[in-house]
């Protein structure tokens, strides 16, 4: 079981309201709105997936890193702490 099951009812719903917010934005465009406009939307939309990805990484630490440190096994505890750190380094570039 990945670390964000108890939360996938309310991950999906979100991700669902970020969608109709990516569209909403292409009928802005489409209907020539005010570029300040669209790019407030936009920054609502990377704020929001930000979330989604900052809620991912908790789930992924408080879970599956902790559930591979617990174990013993350490190629595991290894290869999840490596996963970890670059699921940051990518996490982060997206700032």
């Amino acid at each position: 079981m990945h670390g964000y099951a108890k939360d996938k009812d309310l991950l999906v719903k979100r991700l669902h309201r970020i969608e109709g917010q990516v569209r909403g934005i292409e009928r802005m465009v489409e209907d020539d709105r005010y570029c300040i406009d669209i790019l407030t939307q936009i920054a609502a939309v990377k704020t929001a997936l930000e979330q989604v990805g900052a809620r991912l990484l908790e789930d992924h630490v408080t879970h599956c890193v902790r559930d591979a440190l617990a174990s013993g096994d350490e190629q595991e505890a290894e290869a999840k702490s490596a996963e970890l750190l670059d699921a940051v380094q990518r996490f982060l570039k997206t700032r």
